[in-house]
C-alpha cells in the first residue's frame, strides 16, 4: 500500500513550529496549569496526524474526504470552548460577509448551534423566514428532508442558501407543539432593513432595530430624521425596540448608543492582551484610533426626549450594549423582559480563504458591570400572558458559557440614584402589551414646560425593590 510518509512528516513539523512558537509567545498568559508543555504538545499533535494518516492509508473506504476530516477535527477543538468560538470554511465565508454588509441570498434566519441542533435564534424582520411563521426557539431538523443532526451550523447555514426563488422545505420542531412539521419557504434576496419606523398613538417615534450590521446606524438615521419631519415638536417620546435582536457588530452598537447620548462612557472591553482593553465614549471629540470607532455622532438626535427600550430573552450581545449604556446613563427606561445575556466580543481572523470567529474579550456596561450569563435586567418587567409566553433560552443555558467576572469591575456607587414614582399605575393593554404600556409610560413622562420645551424625564430606578409586572 502506498504511503506518504514525506507529506505527513512536513504537515507535522510545520503544525508544531506554528503551535509552540504560539505557545511559547502566549504561555506567561496562561495560570490555571492546562497548557501543555513542548514535548507533551508534541506528542498530542503527533496523534493527530497519525489518526489522519491511518485514516487515508487503511480505512475500508478509500475515498477518504481529507478537507473535511480536517474541519471536523477542527469544530471539535472549538467546541471545547465557549459556543460563540467558530470555523468558518471556505463556502460559508461569503455568506457571513454579505450578512454583515446587510444583504445575501436565503431565507432570513438567525441560527445557533445547540446540542447539535440548529436553533432559530430569530427571523428577521420583513423575511421570508418571518413571513412563513418561523419563530425563535424553533428548532430545524431536516432540510429538504435531509437529516442535518449533528452536521454542523455551517452546512445548515449552506443548505439553507441557494438560488433566488427556489423553494425550500424545512422541519420544524416547536416546544408546546407535539409533533414536527414542515414549513416551505421560498428563497429571497435578503436585504436586511436594520431599522423601521412608524408614529404611534400620533405623538410617540417607534424605532424598531432588528439587527447590528454595516446598514445599521444610517438606516437609524434615516428613521430619525423621518419622524422628526413627520412629527416635528408633537413628538412626545421614542420607543426603541430591540426585542429578538440577536446582536452584530460592536461599531454599530457604539454608534446607535451615542445616537441617544451626549456625552459619557458607552462600553469597554478587556481580554488577555493590552489590545483587547478598549473604552469608547459619547462625547464627539472622543480619542479615536485609526481602524476603531472613529465616526463619532454629535449630540443626542432626539433631544433628550423620553425613551423606552424593549427588550426580551432575544436582545443579544450588540442589544444589550447598547440597552446597558442607555440604562447607566438613566437615558432611557428598559422594559419588557431580561435580556440573553451574551457579554462576549469575538475577533474574526481570515486563515487564506477561511474564518477563524474567536471570543477575545468581555464587555462591560459604563457601570462596570459585565451582563455574561446575566442580561439587562429591564427598570420595569411587562410580561405576556403565560399562554403568549414560551421557554427563551438564554445564554447561561448554553455549553461552556464563559463565566462573569464583574465583581472586580463595579462602579456602580460612581452613578446617580434614578428616581420614579413607584406607586403608578398602568392597566395592562391588549395586542402587544409592551409596546402599549411604553406608549402609555412615554406620555405619562412627557410634561412640556409652560414655553412649550421639553422636559427631561426622570427615570426608574433599577434597583427598586418590586418591579411592576403584568404577568398576573
Amino acid at each position: 500500500m502506498m504511503t506518504l510518509k514525506k507529506p505527513f512528516t512536513l504537515i507535522k513539523s510545520a503544525l508544531i513550529a506554528a503551535t509552540l512558537g504560539t505557545t511559547m509567545l502566549a504561555s506567561p498568559l496562561q495560570a490555571d496549569g492546562k497548557r501543555l508543555k513542548g514535548e507533551e504538545l508534541y506528542t498530542e499533535l503527533d496523534v493527530l496526524i497519525r489518526v489522519l494518516k491511518h485514516m487515508r492509508e487503511d480505512y475500508v473506504d478509500a475515498d477518504i474526504d481529507d478537507k473535511k476530516a480536517l474541519e471536523s477535527a477542527i469544530q471539535a477543538m472549538l467546541k471545547s470552548l465557549d459556543p460563540h468560538s467558530n470555523y468558518i470554511n471556505m463556502d460559508n465565508l461569503k455568506n457571513v460577509q454579505m450578512q454583515v454588509r446587510g444583504e445575501y441570498g436565503g431565507l432570513g434566519i438567525e441560527v445557533s448551534e445547540e446540542k447539535d441542533v440548529v436553533k432559530v435564534v430569530s427571523p428577521i424582520d420583513d423575511t421570508p423566514a418571518q413571513r412563513a411563521g418561523i419563530k425563535s426557539n424553533d428548532y430545524i431538523t431536516h432540510i429538504n428532508g435531509e437529516d442535518i443532526l449533528g452536521k454542523g451550523l455551517d452546512y445548515a447555514i449552506s443548505k439553507m442558501r441557494g438560488a433566488v426563488g427556489e423553494p425550500i422545505n424545512i422541519t420544524i420542531v416547536r416546544v408546546g407543539v407535539e409533533d414536527p412539521f414542515d414549513v416551505k419557504i421560498v428563497r429571497d434576496n435578503i436585504k436586511i432593513r436594520s431599522a423601521r419606523h412608524r408614529v404611534e398613538d400620533d405623538t410617540i417615534g417607534y424605532i424598531r432595530i432588528s439587527t447590528f450590521n454595516m446598514q445599521t446606524w444610517p438606516s437609524l438615521k434615516k428613521s430619525i430624521d423621518a419622524l422628526h419631519a413627520e412629527l416635528g415638536d408633537k413628538m412626545q417620546g421614542v420607543v426603541l425596540d430591540l426585542r429578538n435582536n440577536p446582536g452584530g457588530l460592536l461599531s454599530q452598537a457604539i454608534k446607535v448608543s451615542d445616537t441617544f447620548l451626549e456625552q459619557g462612557e458607552i462600553v469597554s472591553t478587556r481580554g488577555r492582551h493590552r489590545t483587547d482593553n478598549e473604552t469608547w465614549f459619547a462625547d464627539y471629540s472622543g480619542y479615536c484610533m485609526p481602524g476603531k470607532y472613529c465616526d463619532p455622532v454629535e449630540g443626542d438626535l432626539v433631544n433628550g426626549l423620553p425613551m423606552v427600550v424593549l427588550t426580551n430573552a432575544g436582545s443579544a450581545s450588540a442589544s444589550e450594549i447598547v440597552a446597558g449604556a442607555l440604562q447607566d446613563h438613566r437615558r432611557a427606561i428598559i422594559l419588557g423582559d431580561r435580556s440573553f445575556g451574551k457579554g462576549t466580543v469575538q475577533s474574526q481572523y481570515k486563515i487564506f480563504n477561511r474564518a477563524l470567529r474567536l471570543t477575545t474579550a468581555r464587555y462591560y456596561t459604563p457601570s462596570g458591570n459585565s451582563i455574561q450569563g446575566r442580561g439587562i435586567e429591564p427598570d420595569i418587567e411587562v410580561l405576556f400572558p403565560a399562554e403568549q409566553r414560551y421557554k427563551m433560552r438564554r445564554e447561561a443555558d448554553l455549553r461552556n458559557t464563559i463565566s462573569n467576572d464583574s465583581d472586580a469591575y463595579d462602579r456602580s456607587g460612581e452613578l446617580e440614584e434614578m428616581t420614579f414614582d413607584k406607586d403608578a399605575k398602568i392597566e395592562p393593554a391588549q395586542e402587544d402589551i409592551q409596546l402599549k404600556y411604553a406608549i402609555r409610560l412615554l406620555k405619562g413622562l412627557y410634561e412640556p414646560a409652560p414655553e412649550q420645551t421639553v422636559a427631561k424625564a426622570e427615570l426608574p430606578d433599577k434597583n427598586v425593590e418590586q418591579k411592576k409586572s403584568l404577568n398576573k
